[in-house]
């Protein structure tokens, strides 16, 4: 995999959708088209383009759907130029879920996180019962669907981070959802024999949104950074994407779950004093680090779905070169700073 920074959104959107040997392998064997529900969030794009490059490798014509509502107009005519059918549609209506066309692998990215404090009704029907709309209609295909780390509420840093046989403690209204959606899920797996597989994400970044853009924003302009939330784990969204598509062939009734997670905890005043250093600048700090995070220990998954290919050095270095090109970046702050679970 070539380290150098990525140069030009295209660079960058052609890195991240770059499916690798095992991605090829485990999407070669689905039996049908795909469809991916929420393909209009941060990673949906870049998860959709890999899909498709995966199958074109594997000399599969099996198309890849994505649905959206497509506020962003101009999203669905990028992803037809990608080779991707675009469906508008809301999910949280039955009969535009029932009306999704038949497909061989279902994968699941919606979510509703920001905005809980002020909609949790909209966060339980996203979260919830929206999950509940997609097996139904699905009740018999293979679904992967997005999870969070948040699950296991925070642990102690020196842990070393949450595993899928921790009893999970959800903090908030929101990390409640999420355990919703899973308990969706396991129910239908249940009771209809449903596959599933649940991905249990911290974080995923690129050059333009997460968390390091988050905290080199904040070096950059001076602002103090806070460091009650002191530690944290991050995930190229490259590999992520890469993990969660080669956990397809894992789906079953047992609904497993796999954390998809960078091998680091990252210290979030050495990532800040890291930025600053590129960049021959000072940093200011707030607070003092807490005992506990929340982190998201991924080792055991890696064995199946993969390790990340890139470190978190090589990520503060690729942001910093692209700050400095001035190239674009979305005004999507992660909140990962929040310890209340309110977001």
């Amino acid at each position: 995999m070539t380290l150098s920074p990525p140069t030009s959104v295209d660079e960058l959107e052609a890195r991240l959708s770059e499916p690798d040997e095992g991605v090829v392998e485990a999407l070669a064997d689905v039996d049908g088209d795909i469809v991916i529900a929420g393909v209009g969030g941060k990673m949906g794009p870049s998860l959709a383009r890999m899909a498709r490059r995966a199958l074109d490798e594997a000399g599969r014509r099996s198309r890849v759907y994505g649905v959206s509502r497509f506020r962003n107009a101009d999203l669905a005519t990028k992803l037809e130029s990608s080779g991707i059918i675009p469906i508008r549609a809301d999910l949280l209506d039955p009969k535009a879920v029932q009306d999704l066309p038949d497909a061989g692998l279902v994968i699941s990215m919606v979510g509703f996180k920001f905005g809980t404090s002020t909609a949790a009704p909209m966060t339980w029907a996203t979260n919830v019962l929206l999950p509940a709309l997609l097996c139904q209609r699905y009740a018999q295909t293979p679904i992967a669907a997005f999870s969070s780390g948040n699950i296991y509420g925070m642990v102690p840093v020196d842990c070393g981070g949450s595993t899928v046989e921790d009893v999970v403690r959800p903090v908030g209204e929101y990390a409640h959802t999420v355990l919703g959606r899973e308990r969706m899920y396991e129910f239908f797996g249940q009771t209809c024999q449903t596959p599933s597989v649940l991905l249990r994400l911290n974080y995923a970044v690129e050059m333009r949104y997460g968390v390091l853009v988050d905290i080199a924003k904040k070096v950059r302009q001076g602002e103090a950074v806070d460091v009650t939330m002191g530690f944290v784990n991050v995930i190229w969204q490259g590999d992520a994407n890469r993990m969660a598509l080669r956990a397809v062939p894992y789906a079953d009734a047992a609904s497993p779950k796999f954390n998809v997670a960078g091998a680091e905890i990252l210290s979030v005043r050495e990532v800040a004093a890291r930025f600053a250093e590129l960049w021959d600048t000072d940093v200011r700090f707030s607070g003092t680090e807490a005992p506990d995070a929340f982190l998201n220990d991924a080792t055991a998954s890696y064995p199946q779905l993969g390790r990340p290919q890139v470190p978190a050095e090589t990520l503060i270095e690729w942001i910093a070169d692209w700050m400095d090109r001035g190239l674009p970046q979305w005004d999507l702050p992660t909140h990962f700073e929040n310890r209340g679970g309110a977001f």
